[in-house]
């Protein structure tokens, strides 16, 4: 094939309270990154800050960033600088009263290859997003850079295999899930290990159902921003799965790390004639899935 293969790395890292300092720290792991030959770096959900929705409390909007902000200029010097793309999640106020939780894609020449917002919204204790962000409504998109064309989805989007489809339709290579999830640290032993394995299996079937790679960069460490709560153990386990749902890489559970796994498009253009689930769709039949239930 004349296409390129290309290698992508995901930034496994802790993060706090302090915008300057995870800016630092997010930096230099690129660089680490692309030193190790990364031609695509992503960073977690929320970069810049510790995880804030854990509770509602108005003066965090203090921490979201315009457009064309702060970690759009730092990363798309950082981007032309190194020759690499960088995926930069962060949360965007776009006017007062309306913010997102967004990430851009900086091309490796520094301009902006696209904007995704999130779509899907979660409110679970701890996880309280809806009082912070408004839906995403640019829709499911990808985004053409240097090395390829990248699929962009965030967080909570992981869980639902029409955000996959939609994106992977579009002609993605990868679907980069920049994510901020973890335990209830008193409900890790009874239902740890099956949320776990829940998280990872669903994406992996994104994967095998599209034929695709799919690559899911998540914080890690124990993040407890309000007093008196148990906050939230990020478990990190940051993977790069194949086109057939294999693990490529897979980070810890409890270390900042860097793992990285090159995206071959032979061998996903051989898994997708072998198994042709794109040919063989139903689109006559699916017209259902558009309605919020099937009286």
């Amino acid at each position: 094939m004349s296409k390129k293969n290309y290698t992508i790395a995901l930034a496994q890292v802790s993060l706090n309270n302090s915008p300057e300092e995870n800016l630092k720290k997010c930096k230099e792991w690129v660089r680490k990154a692309a030193k190790q030959g990364a031609d695509v770096v992503c960073l977690p959900e929320l970069y810049s800050s510790f995880y804030f929705c854990q509770s509602e409390n108005v003066d965090y909007f203090e921490l979201a960033e315009p457009l064309n902000g702060v970690s759009h200029q730092a990363f798309g010097e950082l981007a032309k600088e190194l020759g690499v793309v960088i995926i930069v999640p962060i949360f965007e106020k776009r006017m007062s009263g309306v913010y997102h939780n967004s990430a851009y894609i900086m091309d490796s020449d520094g301009s902006e290859a696209g904007l995704y917002r999130k779509m899907h919204i979660p409110d679970d204790p701890s996880y309280y997003e809806k009082f912070y962000f408004t839906p995403g409504d640019l829709g499911f998109k990808a985004f053409d850079t240097k090395p390829g064309r990248l699929g962009l989805l965030i967080c909570w989007d992981q869980w639902y295999p029409e955000g996959a489809r939609l994106t992977a339709l579009r002609g993605a290579e990868v679907l980069f899930y920049p994510t901020a999830i973890g335990w209830h640290p008193h409900e890790k032993e009874q239902y740890g290990d099956k949320q776990y394995d829940a998280w990872t299996t669903v994406q992996r079937g994104h994967a095998v159902a599209n034929g695709i790679y799919v690559a899911a960069c998540n914080r890690v460490g124990h993040e407890q921003p309000v007093a008196d709560t148990p906050g939230i153990q990020f478990w990190g386990a940051s993977f790069i799965a194949g086109p057939q749902g294999e693990i490529l890489a897979k980070a810890s559970h409890d270390k900042e790390e860097l793992i990285m796994a090159e995206i071959d498009h032979a061998y996903m253009e051989d898994v997708r004639r072998n198994w042709p689930f794109l040919r063989d769709r139903r689109i006559d039949a699916y017209g259902d899935i558009t309605k919020r239930a099937i009286d």
